[in-house]
């Protein structure tokens, strides 16, 4: 995947985990790409550990990367004790 589709993926995905877990997000457009990537990179381990592939950091498909990036929003929220309702 070139950058500017790991970008576009990142975007698409970020905005999404951002709509599924509730409460608001002061992430700009750059923190929603960045989320969005991370999460494609967790997407992406977490499908290596499932699979008979090697287990490394690779990006991940959109549905992966969607759910990278809730993983990583929650993860995000838990650390710095954000939306505790």
């Amino acid at each position: 995947m070139g950058i500017i589709g790991f970008i576009i993926v990142g975007l698409i995905a970020g905005f999404i985990a951002r709509a599924v877990v509730p409460g608001k997000d002061d992430f700009g457009i750059i923190g929603t790409i960045v989320l969005g990537m991370v999460g494609s990179l967790v997407g992406g381990f977490l499908g290596s550990l499932l699979s008979d592939g090697p287990t490394d950091l690779t990006a991940a498909g959109i549905i992966g990367s969607i759910i990278g990036a809730i993983i990583a929003l929650v993860a995000y929220n838990a650390i710095t004790g954000r939306k505790k309702a």
